[in-house]
């Protein structure tokens, strides 16, 4: 590995593509990767499913807001809404209620700061309903695959876009729990998916796009390592990257003591930091978090060595 960020091939690279124009706010990603705060706004998401809803379920909007508010001070560029748990086995939350949970509360961020607002959402009804309340980029996991009116949406609000890797629906994947050695170049399988997600954006007026290889869905622990070593390959597609690794199953996997189950996702953070560290050496240009602090840390000390270096002779 090197000690490089954002190094792709100059000649290969247009490097105004870290300059995204998300709904007419600019991220720019030129002079240092971004952290992206997540705030889901659900009761079964893996780690924090109901840090931000009551007892009945509900969404508890100004405990959220709180949250979302200390992440920007923290340093957060970035906030990601979402309002369906997207882990392994997770259950189907329909278009009115997603919307239902995430949209009053996108509107009172809106209202309270200037942040980029990301919602993380597959359904195109949703997205719009987000973008219209002050979202800039929308999230999809599926790359624009599971719902054919969301790449309209997205191009006609201008916003920024996630296209991530994934090979299935939530519903169906499973825990990376599989330690066995890969069977497929799981790299080629995201580049080429990945490809075809950038096509159909490109289709309809996307422009402002960011990758993600959807770790910790549907691959084995390996896999997903290999994918964290090899992150600097998706800038071959010509975008920006992100990595989302935070307090992930196949951490746990790595850390786990012979003979004892994985820690759960409360005793990760110390591997998510690790892990955010080799994705910053590895070229991600937004690092998706729980823990914002953390994370501006080790973009801290990744940037302060970078600086170092750069000054020798």
């Amino acid at each position: 590995m090197t000690l490089e960020l954002n190094t792709m091939n100059e000649s290969s690279f247009d490097r105004s593509r870290l300059r995204l124009n998300c709904s007419g706010t600019i991220l720019d990603l030129t002079a240092r990767p971004a952290v992206m705060g997540i705030v889901n706004l659900t009761p079964d998401s893996f780690f924090d499913g109901s840090t931000y809803t009551d007892q009945e379920q509900e969404p508890e909007l100004e405990r959220a807001l709180y949250a979302a508010l200390e992440m920007v001070s923290a340093g957060a560029e970035i906030i990601d809404v979402g309002g369906e748990s997207t882990r392994p086995g997770a259950a189907y939350v329909n278009a009115v209620e997603e919307i239902r949970r995430i949209v009053p509360f996108i509107s009172l961020l809106r209202n309270h700061s200037d942040v980029l607002i990301s919602a993380d959402t597959y359904k195109a009804e949703v997205a719009d309903e987000a973008l219209k309340a002050g979202a800039n980029i929308i999230n999809d996991i599926s790359g624009l695959t599971f719902d054919a009116d969301m790449p309209k949406v997205c191009g006609r609000h201008r916003c920024g876009v996630v296209l991530m890797h994934t090979p299935a629906r939530p519903e169906s994947l499973q825990w990376s729990h599989d330690t066995g050695a890969p069977q497929r170049d799981v790299v080629r399988q995201v580049l080429d998916f990945l490809s075809h997600s950038i096509e159909i954006a490109g289709k309809h007026g996307i422009g402002s796009i960011i990758l993600d290889p959807g770790l910790g869905f549907g691959k084995s622990v390996e896999e997903n390592f290999r994918l964290l070593g090899r992150l600097d390959e998706l800038h071959s597609l010509g975008f920006p990257v992100l990595a989302g690794v935070s307090r992930k199953s196949f951490l746990g996997q790595a850390i786990r003591k012979c003979g004892e189950d994985a820690p759960p996702p409360a005793r990760r953070l110390n591997a998510t930091i690790s892990a955010n560290t080799v994705a910053l050496m590895n070229g991600a240009d937004i690092l998706r978090v729980h823990d914002v602090e953390a994370a501006i840390h080790a973009r801290s000390i990744i940037l302060a060595t970078r600086d170092a270096m750069e000054d020798l002779p």
